[in-house]
């Protein structure tokens, strides 16, 4: 039991986040796995409130990305604030999002806040978000476990993604996560994990 828990541990340390890819295929099999994986995250009421389009079309992703651009240009040019923007200096982030066309697979990630019944009656969903956090952390750990890299994105705001892949009014678009070979050349930036001490105790 130790001994699994340092393996884990180990290996998902080894997780970093790309923002560059390879346009190389990845077996779509892989992918559906890893969203069977997300799927059994425990949620409220076991309502599983959730949905993952997963996008492979260079159309659709080129039209994810354009209108991601707009909606990031706005809030780099008009809502971020400086600290913010200090903060993300580290990164080296702005308005373009070339990963969202180099990667090859996306997966937008909906979070379900009720469904429409047949008769007109709203069916709503419980403990929604921290249901879908859950089942988001599922899902990157799973995708490293099938030796991938990811990247969770979202748009500031994501609305637009809903009507571009014709998604119900239940449904709100949470992130996009972007799947695919990390480029070997892609310069990491520096970053330290908080210690068990700075992120936990034990009463």
């Amino acid at each position: 039991m130790l001994e699994k828990s340092k393996v884990l541990l180990e290996e998902s340390r080894k997780r970093r986040t790309y923002r560059s890819f390879l346009p190389d295929p990845i077996d779509m099999e892989v992918i559906k796995n890893c969203v069977l994986t997300a799927g059994t995250a425990p949620n409220g009421a076991d309502k599983q409130p959730w949905h993952f389009s997963i996008v492979t079309d260079p159309a659709m992703k080129q039209r994810i990305r354009e209108e991601a651009e707009k909606v990031e240009k706005k809030f780099y040019d008009d809502m971020i604030t400086d600290e913010w923007r200090a903060d993300l200096a580290k990164l080296s982030v702005n308005h373009e999002k070339p990963f969202l066309t180099q990667a090859p697979c996306l997966i937008v990630i909906f979070k379900e806040q009720y469904r429409i019944l047949e008769d007109g009656t709203k069916d709503k969903n419980y403990y929604v978000n921290e249901s879908i956090g859950i089942s988001i952390g599922m899902l990157i750990n799973a995708v490293r476990n099938a030796g991938l890299a990811s990247l969770t994105y979202t748009p500031a705001p994501p609305a637009f993604l809903r009507d571009l892949l014709g998604r119900p009014e239940g449904e709100v678009p949470v992130m996009i996560l972007v799947v695919g070979k990390p480029d070997p050349d892609y310069e990491l930036p520096k970053l330290r994990k908080k210690t068990f001490e700075e992120i936990a105790d034990i009463i």
